[in-house]
């Protein structure tokens, strides 16, 4: 069965051009895996690659959705199984490149989703609840059905507690048994896995802030602006991205931007452990500890060494 590459790790730490570089190495061609790439116009607070930094390189599932829209984990699972598939029919190699665990457990896995059905009238009635100030009472209802999810769940998280309830009425199987259903299957791809992070945590974090800083002096105020002006709510999947939702405050409540800054670069560095947290679960992952001043070169020639010795083209 053919493989996945996968570059992992938390934000900064160069996964898209080590991607690309590996890429012209072994025939390949980039598959994001990055839950706001997916979104048009939202090209800056994503650092989604420029035509330059992909020099050439083919990249797939990047702004393939109108940031009004609330694009998901199986959407993503749909849409990019068949780029892999396309990729590997071509007789190329798909490099999955992100930092979206979720997203990259999900396509490796090729997870199916509890499938609903609207029409029921579930969505509507449980929405109707929440809205009324029903939500407490109704995580307490997930609770007595679906106890392992909604300790999951924070009591205030109103997508996740209908969905919960939702997939139960419409389907009859609580997510969490759905899951296990899932895990229990072997993985549709098998992947060979390169997570990057830096080896002083202090030298991540100043690189996030860093990336930050240039984010702002490329216009990412501006981004936001438009984005609102052309009707994208504040509320919507898009719009909670870091770096979105703190500037679309400061912008509409007329809050000090550097004062957004800071907390961008808060919510960055938090999101990064996170994203440690998740990458570190597999064992089967290489770690790479990169050094304050890495040499890319190295970095590549090591990577393709360790991928061609685990029988990679």
């Amino acid at each position: 069965m053919s493989q996945l590459i996968v570059i992992c790790g938390p934000t900064a730490t160069g996964k898209t051009r080590l991607g690309v570089a590996l890429a012209h190495a072994l025939n390949g061609e980039v598959v994001s895996a990055d839950s706001m790439q997916v979104y048009r116009d939202m090209t800056i607070g994503t650092a989604r690659p420029t035509p330059e930094e992909m020099e050439g390189v083919p990249h797939h599932m990047m702004g393939i959705a109108d940031p009004w829209e609330n694009y998901s984990v199986a959407r993503y699972v749909q849409e990019a199984t068949a780029c892999v598939e396309e990729i590997f029919h071509r007789g190329r190699q798909p490099i999955v490149v992100g930092g979206t665990g979720q997203y990259i457990d999900a396509l490796c896995r090729g997870q199916t989703f509890s499938a609903f059905e609207p029409e029921k009238g579930s969505r509507a009635r449980l929405q109707a609840q929440a809205a009324q100030g029903g939500l407490p009472d109704l995580w307490r209802e997930l609770e007595q059905i679906d106890p392992e999810t909604a300790a999951k769940l924070h009591p205030n998280d109103e997508k996740r507690v209908l969905r919960a309830l939702e997939v139960w009425y419409d389907t009859g199987k609580t997510i969490s048994q759905h899951n296990r259903e899932s895990r229990a299957k072997p993985p549709r791809y098998p992947s060979v896995t390169i997570a990057l992070t830096y080896r002083d945590r202090q030298d991540l974090y100043a690189r996030i802030d860093q990336r930050v800083d240039v984010m702002m002096a490329r216009g990412l105020a501006e981004e936001v602006r438009a984005l609102l002006a052309a009707g994208v709510p504040r509320t919507g999947t898009a719009m909670q991205a870091i770096g979105y939702k703190e500037l679309v405050t400061a912008l509409e409540e007329g809050g000090d931007l550097s004062q957004a800054v800071a907390e961008i670069k808060l919510r960055s560095r938090q999101y990064a452990k996170r994203q440690l947290t998740w990458f570190r679960r597999k064992e089967e992952t290489h770690w790479v500890l990169l050094e304050k001043e890495q040499n890319f070169s190295s970095l590549v020639q090591a990577s393709t060494d360790f991928l061609r010795e685990k029988g990679l083209p």
